[in-house]
């Protein structure tokens, strides 16, 4: 195999390519090897994967018209290539990471019922239990689980969506407190969450919300992701079982889901292989613009992170986020 040299700035391989001026900043990691020994300068070497994202943030109009955002890519020894687009967000930026809270929930529910797996609810880890009347909203200044639940209408059972795929985080809260954690405070549930997941992981909780209450950074996520990708946690063996079908038009045991695509839901993640479109990598979209992957072959995972507070910036994030997936899989602009 054949060792990168020491660390580029992606702001001269994307002068090198004549890319604009609002380019990616960033870099290769000193030192990196690709798994499957890319290093000749082809399709497989990390410089062009990692010249490949860099030309797809640049002209893509996916991804271009995202005016602030950090993005990185890796595998199980750490990152590979990283970079920003403006200077709102980097590595170590720490936000409300909304939706991509639901992948640290889903670890934490094998993780807890690793040594007895037939023991998890779930219709709960699937979105099947008619709980589906959550407000984010109404729970930021709840104190404990219980009290989110308590809120507004938030408790509510919707008889009709009962063993139905519907999005919401209502299933997720109802079942954390059926496992002992109603009285558990943003403080509480973090602890919680560590001691199956692990100390090393830096996340808190914004507020008590199982489904959306996490805040980290993109390096601190990333540590968990490697943790999946190493098979330390127990979901990483079960990122594809259980799924469920979630888009109403194409499944008759669905009834909402925000992903206008044909994919799958497993224990809290996505898994987004929609004949069409998808590529079957795991994925967990936040509402303010934080997405985390993993790919479906395990050997990469990435994060394109931002924090923007307006409709579809999940599905945004998303979108550009997949094409830069397919860049560095590939070596391909896109």
């Amino acid at each position: 195999m054949t060792r990168l040299g020491p660390i580029f700035f992606a702001s001269l391989l994307c002068c090198a390519a004549g890319c604009r001026p609002r380019s990616s900043t960033g870099g290769v990691a000193d030192g990196a090897v690709l798994p499957d020994g890319g290093g000749d300068g082809g399709a497989d070497s990390l410089a062009a994967r990692t010249q490949a994202v860099l030309d797809t943030i640049a002209h893509d109009a996916t991804c271009n018209t995202l005016p602030q955002l950090y993005w990185e890519i890796g595998d199980v020894h750490g990152a590979l290539a990283s970079g920003s687009v403006g200077t709102s967000f980097a590595a170590d930026t720490q936000m409300n990471i909304a939706s991509a809270t639901k992948w640290l929930w889903g670890a934490y529910v094998v993780e807890r019922f690793k040594d007895d797996p037939g023991a998890i609810d779930l219709a709960a880890m699937t979105m099947k239990t008619g709980y589906v009347s959550l407000s984010y909203d109404t729970c930021v200044l709840s104190s404990t689980v219980q009290d989110c639940f308590a809120a507004a209408s938030n408790s509510t059972h919707t008889a009709a969506d009962d063993g139905v795929f519907y999005y919401n985080g209502g299933h997720f809260q109802k079942y954390a407190i059926d496992l002992g954690l109603g009285g558990d405070d943003k403080v509480a549930l973090a602890a919680e969450f560590k001691k199956y997941l692990g100390a090393d992981l830096g996340f808190t909780f914004s507020s008590p919300q199982l489904a959306a209450g996490a805040r980290t950074s993109p390096s601190d996520y990333a540590a968990f992701l490697r943790k999946i990708l190493a098979g330390s946690l127990a979901i990483a063996a079960e990122l594809d079982a259980n799924a469920v079908c979630t888009l109403p038009s194409a499944c008759p045991t669905a009834a909402y889901s925000p992903a206008p695509a044909a994919w799958h839901y497993a224990y809290a993640h996505w898994i987004e292989d929609d004949p069409t479109s998808g590529d079957g990598a795991f994925s967990s979209p936040g509402a303010f613009g934080f997405y985390p992957w993993i790919d479906a072959g395990k050997q990469y995972y990435g994060i394109l992170a931002r924090y923007v507070v307006g409709a579809g910036a999940y599905l945004e994030s998303a979108n550009c986020g997949r094409l830069l997936r397919k860049a560095f899989l590939t070596g391909q602009p896109q």
